[in-house]
């Protein structure tokens, strides 16, 4: 989770590390740090906190040199504190770090056998302390070979040396890592977005690879030390100057963006003059498919549980979700007919990746549905499908799921299309329904009033409870992770049939009950589940859609309405006062909206 930048160039590199640490930052922001090399010496700035900590150390402290790395920390090993904060250095190396070494306690008490003192509680100073044991009878290249069989674990690495004036070295296993070529200058970076703004030429390492970088000059080797030639791509799209613009927080114009990532989503995938579902180049044909795995993390995990429903109901095919970090962890049974679904917004979550890596090894059918195209989900999935969101800064993802979940809603028609599970007019209906989402979810943007002045009562409380069935019952889910994840309470999601086999021993007076029972086939026993509830003098805000019918209570605290659509949708438009809901309660007690606490963006370890 941690985020690495390296540099070697013929002009000073600081002030490119420390803009390249900022855009990183989403990926962890315990501490930083920066270490340079200059006149035969390393030299290193690091502090506990954000980017903007380290910037105003470097004002204190100079940094020159051609040759630098950077690190933005999300801290495993040890605490945050600018002790444990990268670079880690010796006198003849410093090294960044991202990921985690499984096995440092066990080399850490041999090398402290030998002599070596350690200054911090981290994994990643073993490392340092490695290689500059082999240095002293290895050269460069057999010193990094030997380190790497040595440590267990995910790893990407930026390596600097005292001795070598013009070289970085980047080594990768489990962990991403990115190699960018400039003029006179080339770049190292744990993704391609910390390196957009300098070059838009990349390469990416495969695991176990290294590579060897100098201003002028880039070699890259295997597991055994034998040179490999890489692919250089060209980068989609620049999104540099993506920025809040009047908004306060990335995540409010995110949520206000939703209704465009709908339009462009719906614009790239359907085809409204011939009123069809395109999918280019699927490699699989419907009769090879009798199952689906959907497979996430957090709200990806939640956007494949809602895609459960749907192709549940509209296809024959069999559907299970998996959450990522315990799909490897069983005795899987793979078989040749189901097609493996992999959801992450960055495309780097490492317990998906490794889902992933598993399947293919298992010769599995596998898609990815992502936003980043460059992404090694993307890259080592048979098949991908971009959500079209554009860059998503916040770390409590909004649009990303809105999007994640048309994608998938947009493939399950589509299979239901070509399986024949579907009757072409009602195809037809709903395809024409999708061109028309984008206006409802705008219009679940003004419930705005409404929401602010309910997350009043969410300042205060202990807990709350996100209550819903059948296509609501994920949303539930995903509305209490985002208030636990911006706002800081502790907040669970049920099925509503389930409150009466236990959780309703939670329920106090006053309590705040978020019930989503949207007017669908589930609407009237979920509104008996939320009367017992109220009975137990629960605070119910109730989620719905509009009608003329009067709700069965009237002792219902707050009610906020959406526009009607197809039950299908409304999971759509329901969100989206739950997005509101965490952010406006977040906003209130003066949190971190974009950079909540103990959480990172792309989460890079296991």
């Amino acid at each position: 989770m941690c985020g690495i930048v390296g540099i070697t160039s013929n002009k000073s590199v600081t002030s490119s590390i420390i803009n390249s640490l900022r855009k990183l930052e989403y990926r962890g922001y315990d501490s930083a740090g920066i270490a340079t090399l200059d006149d035969g010496f390393i030299n290193e700035v690091k502090c506990e906190g954000r980017v903007d900590n380290l910037e105003k150390n470097l004002s204190k402290k100079k940094l020159l040199g051609n040759v630098g790395i950077g690190h933005v920390r999300w801290a495993t090993h040890g605490m945050p504190s600018s002790v444990n904060a990268h670079p880690h250095s010796s006198e003849k190396v410093s090294i960044v770090h991202n990921g985690i070494i499984e096995n440092s306690t066990i080399l850490k008490k041999l090398l402290i056998k030998r002599g070596h003192q350690f200054k911090s509680q981290t994994d990643t100073e073993v490392i340092v302390h490695l290689i500059t044991e082999y240095l002293k009878k290895n050269d460069l290249k057999k010193s990094i070979l030997k380190i790497l069989k040595r440590l267990h674990g995910s790893f990407a690495l930026g390596i600097i040396f005292k001795d070598q004036p013009d070289l970085i070295v980047g080594a990768r296993r489990g962990s991403p890592l990115a190699v960018g070529y400039g003029p006179n200058e080339n770049y190292l970076g744990s993704d391609s977005y910390a390196l957009k703004s300098m070059t838009n030429k990349i390469s990416y390492l495969n695991d176990g690879e290294f590579c060897i970088l100098k201003k002028d000059h880039i070699e890259f080797f295997d597991e055994k030390g034998n040179k490999v030639n890489k692919k250089i791509l060209e980068l989609s799209s620049n999104e540099e100057n993506y920025n809040k613009g009047d908004y306060k927080h990335f995540m409010a114009k995110e949520i206000e963006e939703q209704p465009n990532t709908i339009k462009n989503c719906v614009n790239e995938y359907v085809d409204k003059i011939n009123s069809d579902i395109n999918i280019y180049n699927f490699p699989w044909q419907s009769n090879e498919i009798s199952s689906i795995v959907l497979i996430g993390c957090g709200t990806a995990y939640h956007s494949c549980l809602m895609a459960k429903y749907w192709f549940e109901q509209l296809t024959t095919l069999n559907v299970t979700v998996d959450i990522a970090s315990e799909f490897r962890y069983r005795n899987n049974r793979f078989k040749a007919d189901t097609l493996y679904i992999f959801v992450s917004q960055s495309g780097e979550t490492a317990d998906t990746f490794a889902a992933l890596d598993l399947c293919n090894k298992n010769n599995m059918k596998t898609c990815s549905v992502v936003n980043a195209v460059e992404s090694s989900i993307a890259r080592e999935s048979k098949f991908v499908l971009p959500i079209h969101c554009g860059p998503e800064i916040g770390v409590a993802s909004t649009k990303a799921f809105l999007g994640q979940m048309l994608v998938l809603y947009i493939l399950c028609l589509k299979l239901a299309q070509r399986r024949n599970d579907i009757k072409k007019e009602i195809y037809l209906k709903k395809i024409k329904s999708l061109f028309s989402l984008s206006e409802l979810v705008k219009e679940s943007l003004e419930t705005e009033n409404k929401i602010q002045s309910v997350s009043s009562s969410f300042t205060d409380i202990k807990g709350s409870m996100f209550l819903g069935r059948g296509y609501s019952f994920p949303i539930a889910l995903e509305g209490a992770l985002k208030l636990k994840e911006l706002a800081y309470i502790h907040a669970e999601g049920y099925p509503a049939g389930e409150m009466k086999h236990g959780p309703l021993a939670l329920i106090e007076e006053g309590m705040p009950v978020v019930v989503l029972a949207p007017r669908d086939k589930y609407y009237k026993k979920t509104i008996s589940n939320m009367q017992e509830v109220i009975a137990r003098g629960a605070k119910v805000l109730l989620i719905t859609n509009k009608s003329k019918d009067e709700v069965y209570s009237e002792n219902v605290w707050e009610k906020i309405e959406v526009e009607n659509t197809s039950e299908d949708l409304l999971p759509f438009l329901i969100t989206v006062p739950l997005q509101k809901l965490a952010y406006y309660s977040a906003l209130k007690k003066g949190y971190d909206i974009d950079k909540p606490r103990n959480l990172a963006k792309s989460v890079t370890v296991e």
